[in-house]
């Protein structure tokens, strides 16, 4: 296994895969350190200097994009290599935009444990990875929004379905497609979020 310099840190906002992120990276002998979204991804790296963060892209407060550019906008945390994980912005527009930011691996959820172990392996033991300079802010937040909007007209189609499913499937099978009209408008609501926030950030520069 590779000679790790400091530790795997995962950000993750949904319990049971940091859990399961964290059990199976451990169990293969890693250091890991934890944060449940960008914010604490940040606060953690004022202490910490990860050998690789390992990232979602949909979470609260600070989402997976934003707490890349933050990585690479500083030259303390600039070489740390960045694998992205997701259920979500996985179109290759959101793996292309996910590159740009210097992202060493896109793997979409789920994932294997073998495929996970594989690509960490890969990069922590593989060349340095030459990082592409930071984004321009206007450019970073140009292809972010646009990024959040075809994500939120996705999110907006399914939501859809699924309250017309909920109608129409027997009464037995109801909840399980309650539950799922739920999970999806949990997650509409936190691209709405994300877009409000950058929005406000993109009225500000430009005033």
């Amino acid at each position: 296994m590779s000679q790790q310099q400091g530790p795997i840190l995962i950000v993750e906002d949904i319990p049971h895969i940091l859990e399961l992120l964290e059990v199976t990276l451990k169990f293969k002998g890693y250091d890991v350190i934890t944060a449940r979204n960008g914010d604490e991804a940040l606060s953690a790296l004022l202490t910490e200097k990860p050998a690789l963060i390992l990232t979602d892209i949909l979470m609260p407060r600070l989402d997976g994009y934003a707490l890349a550019q933050e990585v690479r906008s500083n030259p303390e945390t600039r070489d740390i290599p960045i694998i992205f994980l997701s259920a979500t912005f996985i179109t290759p527009e959101d793996k292309e935009f996910a590159m740009s930011l210097g992202a060493v691996r896109f793997l979409e959820k789920p994932i294997e444990a073998s495929e996970l172990l594989l690509s960490v392996a890969e990069v922590l033991t593989g060349e340095p990875f030459v990082q592409p300079k930071p984004l321009p802010d206007q450019a970073f937040q140009k292809g972010y929004s646009d990024r959040l909007q075809e994500k939120l007209l996705h999110k907006e189609n399914q939501i859809r379905r699924a309250q017309r499913l909920v109608e129409t499937v027997p009464t037995e099978q109801r909840p399980a497609f309650e539950a799922l009209l739920a999970q999806t408008k949990f997650q509409r609501d936190q691209i709405e979020d994300e877009l409000r926030t950058l929005e406000a950030l993109m009225d500000q520069h430009e005033n």
